[in-house]
């Protein structure tokens, strides 16, 4: 039996090296990267043929419900090096009373905010602080509009890395003061993400910290893609039809059409694939805006506002990535407004008792949208992502009181 450290088999690891997004040059697995020559994401490439052979459904089935069940395909080399808080495999959550009134084949949830620091970020950054500890990283940083702030900070405080989060100024109270809280130097910016990105990237050579933002490294990718590998588990490795995403900065639309395609390669799912739905806000849509015009890239979105801070990203690095995976899944790009953002919030959490985030939210909003104007089928089933817990965002009031000294009118009460 092998040994196990934090639960996790100690399995033989397939990184063959790491290839630039862009050009396909080929880079040294083991060492330290942000972006490619060419200024582009890295993507870790793997012994596909070699975890083939290694792995098989009925061996993964019997390991714990954790991210980690997937080791072959993830890049950590020595378990002693994970970092972990406990990534336990999220739950898929139907909608059978919406699904009822809208006459709806299936729709399903797939519920992020079960995770560490309570949002889809820790998957992506227990995979980079993971790999900061193999690759020797002292001390990081990143810019975030709050929830990945939180994840870094907690990762790298018990992985005993030094971290440092920059936040525009009006992150959610809760975001900056659980990043404080749990150990990361944290600043508020007077600008957007990108320009807290900026901040970091000047700061490299001046404080030795490593780049951590996101597609700016290798293995948030890695941790991401993890959505992915779940997702055709839970649905029996027979894809659904259609998955609607919050995209900011896109790391895990880009994870999961990475598995699809290694999954794939093993054996484990065919060539059917799922449509990619790429949500954003009206008020901070450049991947709709380039997706509708045909181009490849997407330019800064200016003045970029909306209630959904976690996809109020004005531009993205991996802009080709996100754009590649909608086309090529045969999915399209869409944007939803604040007013209908929280409609869908609402009306979730009053017909289903799920309390979405506002990202989430948009995703619902994306959905209705999408089957009034035909682009998604009743008949095909479709996977929202609730990227984070809604317990960790403002909630409208709640302020009818009652006197306990006064007679109670209960047929008042409604």
């Amino acid at each position: 039996m092998h040994e196990q450290v934090h639960g996790i088999p100690e399995t033989p690891t397939f990184v063959s090296h790491l290839e630039c997004s862009y050009t396909g040059e080929v880079y040294p697995a083991d060492q330290v990267h942000n972006l490619s020559r060419a200024g582009k994401p890295l993507l870790v490439r793997y012994d596909l043929a070699g975890v083939r052979q290694a792995l098989d459904k009925a061996t993964l089935a019997r390991r714990a419900p954790t991210l980690w069940r997937y080791r072959e395909l993830l890049p950590v080399r020595r378990t002693d090096n994970v970092v972990t808080l406990g990534e336990a495999v999220t739950p898929i959550i139907a909608c059978p009373r919406i699904e009822r009134r809208l006459g709806l084949a299936g729709l399903f949830v797939k519920d992020e905010g079960r995770l560490p620091t309570g949002s889809f970020k820790a998957r992506g950054l227990v995979m980079a602080v993971s790999m900061a500890k193999e690759l020797g990283i002292q001390r990081m940083a990143m810019p975030t509009n709050g929830n990945a702030g939180a994840a870094l900070a907690a990762y790298a405080s018990r992985a005993g890395i030094e971290s440092y989060v920059f936040c525009p100024e009006d992150t959610p109270e809760v975001n900056v003061r659980e990043i404080a809280l749990q150990g990361a130097k944290v600043f508020r910016v007077n600008g957007y993400i990108d320009d807290c990105g900026k901040i970091v990237g000047a700061g490299v050579q001046a404080k030795g910290w490593f780049d951590t933002s996101t597609l700016k490294e290798p293995y948030r990718i890695e941790g991401k893609k993890t959505m992915g590998l779940e997702l055709a588990e839970q649905f029996g490795w027979e894809l659904p039809d259609v998955i609607l995403y919050p995209t900011g900065g896109g790391t895990g639309l880009i994870g999961m059409w990475k598995a699809f395609a290694e999954l794939e390669a093993i054996g484990f799912i065919g060539a059917k694939r799922p449509r990619m739905v790429v949500v954003q806000a009206t008020g901070c849509a450049p991947m709709v805006r380039a997706y509708e015009a045909g181009e490849e890239h997407a330019a800064r979105w200016e003045n970029a506002a909306t209630i959904a801070m976690g996809i109020r990203v004005p531009q993205a690095v991996g802009d080709f990535l996100i754009l590649r995976a909608a086309r090529q899944s045969g999915g399209f790009a869409m944007a939803v407004d604040d007013g209908a953002i929280q409609a869908a919030q609402d009306e979730m959490a009053r017909d289903e008792g799920f309390l979405l985030c506002p990202e989430g939210a948009a995703t619902y909003a994306a959905y209705r949208q999408a089957l009034v104007d035909g682009r998604i089928d009743k008949g095909e089933r479709a996977v929202l992502f609730n990227c984070a817990s809604g317990l960790k965002y403002p909630m409208p009031p709640a302020e009818r009181a009652l006197d306990r000294l006064r007679p109670i009118d209960y047929a008042a009460l409604g």
